[in-house]
């Protein structure tokens, strides 16, 4: 009989827990969650709806939505992707919705379905769940006589806790704000990346008075870097934030964290429009309506709010008619509306996210197996590893997928032939 330990019981490790005990029944699996109840992550996911994957059908490339970790994800999908996960959870008996930004959630727009499908399907199982054993060591132990892995010996901060032994150590602990997060792992001497976060909105000053305006689609972008993003921008008291911005922050979140979370927001309020297309549009405006007021005149794309915002940015007064207004202000506009700049002085964590950027480096496994190379029968998957996504389910479904591939590898190297 093989023992599987896994450590952590949030999606990954839940997920792969009920894959690995009905494809090996006759084996131990033991979840073991530092906290008291499962799954808590997933109970609060998608402002508790559960945002549980993503069609990925606006989706060109997955380097546009998983800023590392994308060669692994690509082969992830190969053997379990975001429609065989919908088909799973389907499956068991969960209604699925896609709404048009392509995000999957469950019909009843519970998040608490999702954690009590998962939990249901432990419990039918017979995994066992260990709550409030927090691991504060993975060691290797010495090899038995004739077999052909190592075990290991996984030790509780809870000193009152007995230590458990397994043939098989699965890591799904889940991102690590603070690199001591990860000190459970030291002796098995894995290489990690600093972890930093990921996905937050950006602290601007003077924001208070355009709170609760939303620019939908808009470009938004790193000045003197690469990084852009595209998606709804919204205005908040303490700066931005949105799709918009949380795309960025994921895909520039090492960089902004060595810059101190201080950098030059580029926002392109007309989302792909050049600099010329812009000045046309204006001019067509001035030409076709000279005697109406700017204020009462604003681009289609915009709201009247957002345009009145931007024309003071500019330094044009909304009542002024568009025959007045000269070659320079319409330049200071062109120059608002396609490349609006503003300082971000600091970043605050999305209420509805917690991921991170860092943690286990790829490096140290077989992308194929997720398994550590210099550790036979040591797995990681989730948000432990150095991979991360954008906003969207595609976090999640990293997890979905992952924790399968996991599961199947376990199945396909110790038991092969298993039902």
């Amino acid at each position: 009989m093989i023992r599987v330990a896994i450590i952590g019981a949030g999606a990954a490790g839940c997920f792969c827990a009920v894959q690995l005990k009905r494809k090996l029944p006759h084996s131990e699996v033991s979840v073991y969650e530092s906290g008291s109840k499962p799954l808590a992550k997933v109970a609060v996911t998608g402002g508790g709806r559960c945002n549980l994957t993503n069609t990925f059908q606006d989706v060109k490339s997955l380097a546009e939505v998983y800023p590392r970790g994308d060669r692994l994800m690509q082969r992830a999908f190969h053997v379990f992707d975001n429609r065989r996960l919908m088909s799973w959870f389907e499956g068991e008996g969960v209604r699925l919705t896609v709404q048009p930004d392509q995000c999957v959630f469950p019909q009843s727009q519970d998040a608490m379905q999702i954690v009590r499908t998962l939990q249901h399907g432990m419990e039918q199982a017979g995994v066992k769940l260990y709550l409030k054993h927090r691991v504060s060591r993975i060691e290797k132990t010495a090899v038995p006589a004739g077999a052909t892995t190592e075990g290991y010996r996984i030790t509780f901060a809870d000193a009152a806790l007995r230590p458990a032994l397994a043939d098989v150590v699965v890591v799904t602990t889940g991102g690590s704000p603070k690199p001591s997060g990860l000190e459970f792992l030291q002796s098995l001497q894995l290489k990690t990346e600093p972890p930093v976060p990921s996905l937050f909105s950006f602290n601007i000053a003077g924001t208070s008075p355009l709170m609760g305006i939303v620019a939908d689609p808009v470009t938004v972008s790193l000045a003197g870097t690469r990084f852009r993003a595209q998606g709804a921008l919204l205005f908040t008291h303490w700066g931005m934030s949105g799709p918009a911005i949380l795309k960025l922050s994921s895909r520039a979140a090492r960089h902004l964290a060595e810059a101190g979370y201080c950098a030059k927001l580029v926002v392109n309020w007309l989302n792909d429009a050049t600099e010329a297309d812009v000045r046309n549009s204006l001019i067509r405006m001035q030409q076709q309506q000279p005697g109406k007021q700017i204020g009462n005149t604003h681009l289609p794309q915009l709201s009247s709010r957002l345009w009145q915002a931007l024309l003071v940015r500019a330094g044009l007064r909304d009542a002024q008619k568009w025959s007045e207004v000269g070659v320079k202000q319409l330049n200071r506009l062109v120059a608002v509306l396609s490349a609006d700049t503003y300082a971000v002085e600091g970043q605050s964590r999305h209420k509805e996210e917690f991921v991170t950027c860092g943690g286990v480096s790829l490096s140290n496994l077989n992308l194929n197996t997720l398994e550590a190379k210099t550790s036979p029968g040591l797995y990681l998957a989730g948000e432990v590893l150095d991979v991360d996504a954008v906003t969207g389910g595609f976090n999640l479904q990293a997890a979905w997928s992952m924790a399968y591939v996991v599961a199947d590898s376990i199945v396909r190297r110790y038991c092969a032939g298993a039902d």
